[in-house]
């Protein structure tokens, strides 16, 4: 079949059918405009900006895998197979606990309690995520075991939550420095400050407040240090166990050039083919990575 993804993060014909008061704008200029002034803004460029898009492009191909379904999974039909932590049971049982419906929890193929992917041993043409890298406590592990899962030119699509609308929003944006230093531990489990940083330094989830620049709560300064000493206490107790957190905050720019690196450093095989920015009144971007040969 035809290559599913445009080569490009901008679309013209799109942003201009979108944006009515630009209808006389040409190309260039359509795209000074984005550059300038509609970043900011978050109207988004391309109509794969939002997920439902990116869905409907990764379902037409033959073999894709899901990650990380639990309740609602993004992908269905045939093609799509679904690994997860917990298999069918396990994930019913979650979702009962936490009022959520069981209806849509799909047949799960590949189950490892810890994440783990390599313990899938087919291939697919593509694989698909919905906020999952960001719990993930080893990024570059990650990214490694989904290209061990894709042929050459496979892909794997992702939403991702931009950390400035959502409650990581007073988080710092991890770096490559970060993501290095979690590789070289090998890590299994978050890590004590990524467990402060969840339990201590996160906000509301209102997206809309976020977009209107209203971050913070009444009281979430005054409330710091008990949450910070409630964290401590949680990672104590935990005694090494897995605690479910948040171990990376991205915003587009910063995830694009972390992959890029990654991938310059020949330490990943896996390369930004479109990274769009987060559209307004959305808290998610999203990106598709492609696998090819590591520069020599």
């Amino acid at each position: 079949m035809a290559h599913p993804i445009r080569p490009d993060e901008f679309d013209p014909e799109y942003y201009r059918s979108t944006n009515p008061d630009l209808g006389l704008l040409g190309d260039d200029e359509l795209y000074h405009h984005y550059e300038s002034i509609g970043r900011a803004e978050g109207r988004p460029a391309a109509a794969a900006a939002f997920r439902e898009v990116l869905v409907q492009i990764a379902g037409q191909l033959e073999s894709i895998l899901e990650i990380g379904p639990f309740y609602r999974p993004s992908l269905a039909g045939p093609n799509v197979r679904y690994f997860d932590v917990l298999g069918y049971d396990g994930l019913c049982k979650r979702a009962r606990e936490h009022n959520l419906p069981v209806t849509e929890i799909p047949h799960i193929h590949y189950v490892s309690p810890d994440g783990d992917l390599s313990t899938i041993c087919d291939t697919f043409q593509a694989v698909f995520s919905a906020h999952v890298i960001e719990h993930q406590p080893c990024l570059l592990s990650h990214l490694r075991q989904v290209a061990q899962l894709l042929p050459p030119g496979g892909f794997y699509f992702l939403a991702i939550p931009d950390k400035r609308y959502c409650f990581d929003h007073f988080i710092p944006e991890s770096t490559i420095a970060d993501v290095l230093y979690a590789f070289q531990e090998q890590r299994t489990r978050h890590t004590l400050a990524s467990v402060i940083e969840y339990g201590a330094l996160t906000t509301h989830n209102d997206i809309q407040r976020h977009w209107k620049g209203d971050h913070e709560d009444p009281g979430f300064r005054d409330a710091l240090v008990n949450r910070i000493h409630a964290a401590i206490e949680l990672y104590k107790n935990a005694q090494g166990s897995y605690i479910d957190v948040h171990a990376w905050q991205f915003v587009p720019d910063t995830f694009r050039s972390i992959v890029t690196l990654l991938h310059s450093l020949e330490l990943l095989d896996l390369y930004p083919v479109v990274v769009y920015d987060t559209p307004c009144g959305r808290q998610e971007f999203t990106a598709v990575l492609t696998k090819i040969a590591a520069p020599h």
